[in-house]
């Protein structure tokens, strides 16, 4: 069999959010057929990052008061050590936000408009104007054009599946602080993808699925649209080259976050990027889920056959995980992140059960957690741990922990159990875990019915060396059972290869039996899995899941209600619009924010506000706040305040400036 060069990846998960366990159906999966592929002795590269760019991470930053580099590193960290605990083994988990990915993404900008494949145009966008910026699709909300579903996203609904322009949503506002936005024109870029039209149109039957590449040719009934490559700053991503507060869309620097992070690891290690990614022998496989198929499967092969680099060889795509047959809940406890898993069971038993499920097709796959502890208790315990446990302990209690050669039945049995190798291997190429599996557990039940079928508990008293042969059979068709199951289960396979005294399995291993050699005293490999430990993960999962919204400020005030003033006393306020000429941070204080405020006077008012932690201050020039403008003049040590700005506070600690509707001039009264 000749070594074959694979570069393996997995989409990157989201520097927003925790791992959970619909994101391990994808890494757990990737990870059986990566390891597989070593195990044969091939040369594979399974290569990762964080997607750590784009407008939530901007916002959730800023809405913690750090920087957006502060809350990538630390998901990183909490995201790796996820996937280590989870037996996931990258060959590199990197980052997007990298000096490579911005190499990579410059270079391949620079190639766009070299081939005329880029283009500039005006869009009408939402802008919200509380919050200073365009909005992303993800950051609107409002009526479907389509069915009227309420409160659906600015791209897409989720009732009835159409796609729309965010312009296009009916009742539009933003999901930030829930104001309606406004529609302003901004230049963007976008790809053009038409002229790869019969690249495209050729590749994608043969690098997708047939279902994968029925649905994209739906795409190719009317000239193929542009793909709007920018987003306007604020944004935390890469500027794009010759365009001044120009960031690359997050979907952009993500892709190439694959070749960033293959280029990483190849530094490392002495290797040549090229000699890697663009060689003709090199074989690219993504695996990616069906809600991201059109970004891989159009878009960024488009992008590097643009460039100059090569194509993924396979773009595999799986589908959703359900638990208890339903979309995963918060409330219900079945939304549990991957370090609530681990805090309850071992991963062992996931990485078993999802492979009993997974059968590499674009088909959704049920979590149910009474099928998953009577599964696991059943086949991994009752039937395959238990021919180890059984034969090892038989063995060490009444024949010093040696094994002698197997009997004729016995041996026949294991070459049988071995025959089946390259029938498994085909299914673990195919990534049909399900059927390797399936395969496992009928070996597994013949070997039961062996040692059942010969006595040894009897055999052994009358027949001490029959006992022997007998014991000696069961253990070797346990160990090639292992070596099956080691892309699967690792850990396990570690265990066994220690009960052997062996080096690491390779399938290699396979035909060379097990004989004339004294065992290891045996320790347990897996035990039951307990229904409580189950229903205290759940039970955990829904204590973790955040309280129910709090109603609007208007109709339940999130702090007490204080003593009443009459309209006379309220009428003394003179509350005036005011537009920011200028804000910034004041040095040596932790919440203020210095602000020059134009309200139609001769010269614009100083105010220090206390919403440093809120507000970036550059996205704060030019927008038009109210303030109480005949508020005596207060001397602190930074200078003198002559005005307060009014702000709302949530019962989260979170502020916003209040601001009147467009059209509202500086210097207006507020009434």
């Amino acid at each position: 069999m000749n070594s074959r060069r694979i570069i393996v990846t997995s989409a990157l998960p989201y520097a927003n959010g925790a791992i959970h366990i619909g994101h391990l159906v994808e890494y757990l999966q990737t990870d059986f057929w990566v390891r597989f592929q070593k195990m044969r002795g091939h040369d594979c590269v399974y290569v990762c990052a964080d997607d750590t760019h784009g407008t939530p991470v901007m916002i959730r930053a800023r809405q913690e008061g750090i920087t957006p580099e502060a809350l990538i590193a630390r998901s990183h960290e909490e995201h790796a050590r996820d996937f280590l605990d989870f037996e996931v083994a990258f060959d590199n988990y990197y980052t997007t936000h990298s000096p490579e990915n911005r190499a990579f993404c410059e270079a391949i900008h620079a190639r766009m408009v070299e081939t005329g494949s880029l283009a500039s145009r005006l869009l009408p966008q939402l802008y919200c104007e509380h919050d200073a910026m365009f909005l992303p699709d993800r950051f609107v909300k409002g009526t479907c054009p389509k069915c009227q579903a309420a409160d659906q996203y600015g791209d897409s609904c989720d009732r009835c599946g159409a796609t729309y322009s965010t312009s296009d949503l009916a009742d539009a506002r933003c999901s930030i602080c829930g104001r309606p936005p406004v529609i302003r024109e901004s230049e963007h870029l976008f790809f053009e993808l038409e002229p790869y039209r019969d690249y495209l149109r050729d590749w994608l039957p043969r690098h997708t699925a047939r279902d994968v590449s029925n649905k994209l040719m739906e795409w190719f009934g009317e000239p193929l649209r542009g793909w709007d490559i920018s987003r306007d700053a604020p944004y935390f991503g890469f500027e794009i080259p010759g365009h001044p507060g120009k960031f690359f869309y997050v979907w952009v620097d993500a892709p190439i976050g694959y070749m960033a992070s293959l280029k990483n690891w190849c530094t490392r290690q002495g290797e040549s990027f090229d000699a890697w990614w663009n060689a003709a022998d090199t074989e690219i496989y993504h695996f990616i889920g069906k809600d991201i198929v059109r970004f891989h499967c159009l878009f960024w092969p488009a992008m590097l056959q643009c460039g100059g680099y090569k194509g993924p060889n396979q773009v595999f795509v799986h589908g959703f995980l359900t638990v208890n047959g339903e979309k995963m809940s918060k409330s219900k406890g079945t939304f549990i992140s991957a370090r609530t898993y681990l805090d309850h069971l071992p991963p062992l038993y996931l990485r078993f059960y999802y492979a009993c499920k997974l059968n590499g097709t674009t088909d959704d796959i049920d979590l149910n957690l009474d099928d998953f502890a009577g599964r696991v208790n059943s086949d991994l315990v009752g039937k395959i741990t238990n021919l180890a446990s059984r034969g090892a302990q038989m063995l060490h209690k009444n024949l010093g922990g040696r094994t002698g050669t197997m009997d004729a039945d016995g041996r026949a049995l294991y070459a049988a159990t071995c025959a089946r190798a390259d029938e498994i291997a085909a299914l673990y190429e195919a990534r049909d875990f399900s059927q390797v599996m399936v395969a496992v557990r009928e070996l597994a039940e013949s070997a039961n019915r062996y040692f059942d079928a010969q006595t040894p508990w009897t055999l052994v008293k009358q027949d001490p060396e029959a006992a022997r042969r007998v014991l000696t059979s069961l253990l070797n068709i346990f160990r090639v059972l292992a070596i099956y199951l080691k892309p699967i289960l690792p850990s396990y396979a570690t265990q066994v290869e220690q009960l052997f005294g062996e080096e690491p399995y390779r399938w290699a291993a396979i035909g060379h039996p097990y004989e004339n050699q004294t065992l290891n005293p045996y320790t347990y490999l897996a035990t039951r899995v307990d229904p409580k430990q189950v229903a205290a993960m759940v039970e955990r999962s829904r204590q973790a899941a955040p309280a129910p919204s709090a109603p609007a400020a208007d109709t339940a005030p999130a702090e007490p209600v204080k003593p009443e003033i009459d309209i006379e006393t309220f009428g003394k306020l003179d509350l005036r619009v005011a537009r920011v000429v200028a804000a910034e941070q004041v040095e040596g204080a932790d919440k203020l924010l210095r602000l020059q405020l134009d309200i139609g006077e001769a010269r614009p008012r100083q105010v220090f506000a206390g919403i440093r932690k809120a507000y970036d201050p550059a996205t704060l020039v030019g927008r038009r706040l109210v303030m109480v403008a005949n508020l005596a003049p207060r001397k602190m040590r930074f200078g003198v305040s002559e005005g307060m700005v009014l702000a709302a506070g949530n019962p989260d600690g979170n502020l916003f400036v209040v601001t009147p509707d467009e059209g509202a001039v500086p210097g207006a009264t507020v009434k």
